[in-house]
């Protein structure tokens, strides 16, 4: 694994500079605010990133839009992920950040020996924040996939990528996690999964929330650990970390899979399913 990343590292340059070449000539960003109604007009502010070429070709009936999904972690905002936003828009998705936190919004807390650490309600308000701006960016951009999303975050926003890939699996097409520590990964091998990890004592993982590599092998789950810094997977991390993420990121959206979304003609709603258990026992931890 180290040699992969030192290969990966080695081409880092020419992956950042052909990024940044993308992003400032053929990718048009945009952020918009959207009020929920039924939440006291609540904002949910979301950026958009999408290649000029294909919102076109979207905009003539000619394609349709993949979509992605990103997901802040706390305290960050839902403009710190541009190193990602332009990977996914670079290769035609439309992503689309959401700013999950309000000033006004009580601060995430540790409660020993509740569910998830008592952050259950920061995970099912980020997936009503999703569904909301789901349902908007509809009547922004029609011609997108909105059935099948690929749902993104690091840290928190990790962790609510997970939680909203629990309750509509039937809505993914792959999930991207930077360190998703508390919510277990789905091993049912419905949707490709790759996942970051750090490498940090300040941030660690709950256990039983990364299955074993035998199940990981079966279910089409790549996890790789990269020896980073937790708060270094966001645009405030080094660029020889982001540039590698991204190289790691772009191959993992090129491969061939046989694990692929579960497609129908008529897609479920995504209607409020109640909370998601975890699959195992969560232990007590400090941070």
């Amino acid at each position: 694994m180290k040699r992969g990343i030192a290969v990966l590292a080695s081409l880092s340059a020419l992956v950042t500079v052909g990024y940044f070449t993308v992003s400032k000539w053929a990718i048009r960003h945009e952020t918009l605010t959207f009020y929920d109604s039924a939440r006291d007009n609540r904002p949910v502010a979301v950026d958009i990133a999408v290649r000029r070429d294909k919102e076109m070709q979207a905009n003539a009936d000619m394609i349709t839009l993949p979509v992605a999904i990103l997901n802040h972690g706390n305290t960050v905002k839902f403009t710190e992920y541009s190193f990602l936003a332009i990977v996914f828009a670079a290769r035609g998705y439309l992503a689309i950040s959401i700013q999950h936190d309000l000033p006004a919004d009580a601060p995430m807390v540790t409660k020993v020996g509740e569910l998830y650490v008592g952050r259950q309600p920061q995970y099912m308000r980020g997936v009503a924040n999703i569904k909301f701006a789901v349902e908007e960016m509809k009547k922004v951009q029609p011609n997108a996939d909105y059935d099948h999303l690929t749902v993104v975050g690091h840290s928190a926003g990790a962790d609510i990528s997970m939680y909203f890939a629990k309750m509509y699996p039937n809505h993914i097409k792959e999930v991207v996690t930077l360190d998703n520590l508390r919510v277990p990964f789905m091993t049912d091998g419905r949707f490709k999964i790759l996942s970051f990890r750090s490498k940090d004592p300040q941030f660690k993982t709950d256990p039983g929330v990364i299955p074993p590599k035998g199940v990981r092998e079966k279910s089409g789950i790549t996890v790789v650990q990269t020896g980073y810094q937790h708060t270094d997977m966001s645009d405030r991390g080094p660029d020889d970390v982001k540039s590698t993420i991204q190289g790691m990121l772009d191959k993992f959206l090129d491969d061939e899979s046989p694990f692929r979304p579960v497609v129908t003609d008529a897609p479920p709603l995504m209607t409020d399913v109640g909370p998601v258990a975890p699959y195992v026992p969560v232990a007590p931890v400090q941070n």
